[in-house]
């Protein structure tokens, strides 16, 4: 945990577009980065979250616990703070049996994906984003997705991204940007953004209240936040964490 306090630099508020923009917001380090990321650029920024029956649930405790923390210690980004979205998905989990729907351990197929991949999530998620972003007059979708330091879910690859702007634009006669801010940052850039953007006061509040684990472990508090440790998400976090603290020695 990093002890040191921080003053937020007084270039948040002019970065300001005076537009909008929804996050697609599950609790976990990427997305609370993206949250500070996005309360930095747009003048306010509505969350949404999905509830898919995912193993980790207590990633839903962990968004409601951030976004209060966010308006509690940083009150310029409280101003921007608007509604959250929580849509029921759980039809996710009906129609696969994954890791991260299921009680099943974690394995790995012949492509090198790991059990917790659940096909079609994310492209889902960024369906239901761009319908309540339609419906709220919001034109940019943020999202933590990543492929530098992931774990190989092809739905979180910039060419999908890419592609799923234009389908959505198309779909619906709209003119969305989809922003991926940690798509070309491996996990420990992932962590020195969010120093840049918040100093050590989001540092701690990502260490002690965002979750990643996939087993939802909120037993031990490593130096880098909660987890069983031995999950891709935990491994990918833990790693990122110490090589971003080697940098900084």
């Amino acid at each position: 945990m990093v002890s040191q306090s921080h003053q937020l630099h007084s270039s948040i508020c002019p970065k300001a577009t005076g537009e909008a923009a929804l996050l697609l917001f599950s609790g976990g380090q990427d997305s609370t980065t993206c949250l500070a990321w996005a309360l930095e650029r747009f003048s306010r920024v509505e969350t949404i979250g999905f509830d898919y029956g995912q193993r980790h649930s207590v990633e839903l405790e962990a968004r409601r616990t951030i976004l209060e923390q966010i308006a509690e210690q940083f009150p310029i980004w409280r101003e921007r703070l608007g509604e959250d979205h929580l849509l029921d998905s759980h039809v996710l989990g009906q129609i696969s049996s994954t890791s991260l729907t299921s009680e099943s351990a974690i394995t790995y197929d012949s492509r090198g994906l790991p059990s917790t991949y659940v096909p079609g999530r994310n492209l889902l998620f960024f369906v239901l984003a761009a319908a309540v972003a339609e419906r709220r007059n919001i034109r940019n979708i943020v999202a933590g997705v990543c492929e530098t330091d992931y774990s190989g879910y092809p739905d979180c690859r910039d060419d999908t991204i890419k592609s799923l702007q234009v389908t959505l634009n198309l779909g619906m006669a709209q003119q969305l940007i989809l922003h991926t801010p940690l798509m070309w940052l491996d996990k420990a850039r992932t962590w020195e953004l969010a120093a840049k953007v918040g100093g050590n006061d989001l540092i701690n509040l990502i260490v002690e209240h965002s979750h990643t684990c996939y087993h939802g472990n909120r037993q031990k508090l490593h130096p880098w936040g909660y987890g069983c440790g031995q999950c891709p998400a935990c491994q990918l976090r833990a790693d990122g964490w110490q090589r971003y603290i080697d940098s900084h020695a």
